[in-house]
C-alpha cells in the first residue's frame, strides 16, 4: 500500500510559517510522519501533496529525501480536490492511506495496525478516529467532533481509500482507537508544546 501525506495547509492558527516545516526537537513536523510511513513494513511509496501555499516544504522534502520521496503539486484551497488530484498523479493502486502531515506521536506498529485491520474489514474505505475522552485527557479541543451510535468520536486525519474508486463514495468503516497518539494533531503553539514534552519523556 503506498501513502500520500497531506501537507498543503499553511497552518494559520499555528502562526510559525508552513506547518509541515515547523520543527519540533529540530526535526520539521511532516518528517516525523514520512518517516514513521517509512519505516512501516506494510507501506511501499510514500508521496507529498503540497500546494501553492506551501513551496518551502517542496524545497526542504527534495533536499532532506534526495529524491527518495515524490512531491506532488496540487492546486490548494479545497482538500478533497487536492486529494483527488494527488491519488491521480501518484498513479498508485489498490488501497492508499491518505494521512496528514501534522501526527508526530504516530508509530510504525500503529499504521500496520490500521492497515491490519482495514484487510480484516475488507471494505473499500476505512477512517480512523478517537473518542472525545481522549482528547479531553490530552487537553485537545477538537474542530470536528461526529456521534457514533451515541459516542462523540474525531477525526485523526489517518483515512485509507480505494484509489481506483477515488472519485465515488466509498463504503467506509470506522475504526475508533483509544490511543493517545492520534489525539494530538499541531494545531497551535499549546499542541506543539505538549509533542515536544511527549516526545521527550518518551526518549
Amino acid at each position: 500500500m503506498d501513502a500520500i501525506v497531506m501537507a498543503g495547509g499553511f497552518g494559520q492558527r499555528l502562526g510559525m510559517g508552513e506547518k509541515p516545516c515547523v520543527e519540533l526537537l529540530g526535526k520539521p513536523l511532516i518528517s516525523y510522519v514520512i518517516d514513521t510511513l517509512r519505516a512501516t513494513k506494510n507501506i511501499d511509496k510514500v508521496f507529498v501533496a503540497v500546494s501553492p501555499v506551501t513551496p518551502k516544504t517542496e524545497i526542504m522534502i527534495q533536499e532532506r529525501y534526495r529524491g527518495e520521496i515524490q512531491v506532488i503539486r496540487t492546486f490548494g484551497g479545497n482538500y478533497v480536490g487536492d486529494m483527488i488530484h494527488a491519488v491521480e498523479t501518484s498513479k498508485t493502486t489498490g488501497p492508499v492511506m491518505i494521512i496528514m502531515s501534522d501526527l508526530p506521536l504516530i508509530d510504525a506498529d500503529l499504521i500496520d495496525s490500521v492497515i491490519g485491520k482495514y484487510r480484516e474489514e475488507g471494505k473499500p474505505a476505512l477512517s480512523v478516529y478517537v473518542p472525545i475522552n481522549i482528547c479531553k485527557g490530552a487537553g485537545i479541543r477538537p474542530d470536528t467532533v461526529f456521534n457514533k451510535d451515541g459516542k462523540l468520536i474525531v477525526p485523526t486525519g489517518v483515512n485509507i481509500l480505494d484509489s481506483s474508486q477515488i472519485r465515488k463514495e466509498q463504503e467506509d468503516f470506522n475504526l475508533i482507537l483509544d490511543n493517545p497518539k492520534l489525539a494530538i494533531n499541531v494545531n497551535t503553539i499549546q499542541d506543539l508544546q505538549r509533542c515536544r514534552d511527549l516526545l521527550q519523556c518518551s526518549n
